[in-house]
């Protein structure tokens, strides 16, 4: 009966069931070997994508800022904008119908 290799853990099972595939594959040491190939992987993307963005930063592709000048003017806002509430969160807009289901005042689950 041949054996199958798992790759994450790079190993052998003694043999090629599906119970032992599934033994293994549930296994805690299986799943750390999986998580880390594939945080390992992500990393790798990650630092490839800084690169790139770093080359193209060197070699005048991007600029320093993302508002061609210097930063974003300041003042009141223009027609069509709206303003920022003080606490910096979105705008609150006014509901308009009843509210959905469980978002009547007094919470989820309360009787009247």
């Amino acid at each position: 009966m041949p054996k199958f290799y798992c790759d994450y853990c790079d190993t052998y099972l003694t043999h090629d069931s599906p119970s032992v595939r599934k033994t293994h594959c549930s296994g805690r040491k299986h799943k750390e070997n999986v998580k880390d190939y594939y945080q390992k992987w992500m990393e790798e993307q990650a630092q490839s994508l800084i690169d790139k963005t770093t080359a193209a930063f060197q070699q005048g592709k991007i600029p320093p800022t993302p508002f061609p000048g210097g930063p974003p003017p300041a003042g009141p806002p223009r027609p069509g904008m709206l303003p920022t509430p003080p606490m910096g969160g979105p705008p609150m807009m006014p509901m308009m119908g009843p509210p959905p289901h469980g978002m009547m005042p007094g919470g989820p689950g309360k009787k009247s």
